[in-house]
């Protein structure tokens, strides 16, 4: 069975080139990159096709620190970022989702920034990649709670690009 995949778009109150900056700098993704009161503790960025990101976050709360790596496939500066996705261990190893072993081992993210309005079309395409059916389903399943994180990341993501343009 083919399942469509997860996505979300924002409208951004920015130029492209300042959300392309946020997302393809180490020195940003610090600020707004994970889960409502989340922080990065750790950021290595490699931003090239081929390259890396590899990251710690601290869960809100600060009783669990999960690591996460993008394996940076695609990049077209400044509108589309195309990424393997999966969680992490400190030595760069690929692990399985803490919460549920059913979650696909791998996912596959295309970003893309459209200059709109005077601001920036935000679109994540997200989906299973390489993924037994079971995990194709149980991703599926997860789209609604994927759209409530995925909401609350890109407020804060609106809130950072604020304070950038902030005089």
């Amino acid at each position: 069975m083919s399942y469509p995949p997860f996505v979300i778009t924002r409208f951004l109150k920015a130029p492209r080139q300042l959300v392309w900056d946020v997302y393809s700098q180490a020195e940003h993704l610090p600020h707004w990159l994970g889960p409502k009161g989340s922080s990065m503790p750790f950021c290595d960025l490699d931003f090239r096709p081929g390259g890396t990101l590899h990251y710690s976050l601290l869960m809100p709360g600060g009783n669990m620190e999960l690591w996460g790596m993008w394996q940076i496939r695609e990049v077209q500066a400044p509108e589309k970022i195309v990424l393997v996705q999966h969680f992490s261990d400190a030595q760069r190893g690929v692990t399985r989702n803490p919460w549920d072993p059913n979650w696909p081992q791998f996912t596959l993210a295309t970003t893309t920034l459209e200059e709109q309005n005077g601001g920036t079309l935000f679109r994540l395409e997200w989906q299973a990649y390489e993924a037994s059916e079971q995990e194709q389903a149980t991703f599926f399943a997860g789209h609604a709670s994927m759209n409530q994180g995925w909401s609350g990341n890109l407020d804060v993501l609106e809130d950072y690009l604020a304070l950038l343009q902030t005089p």
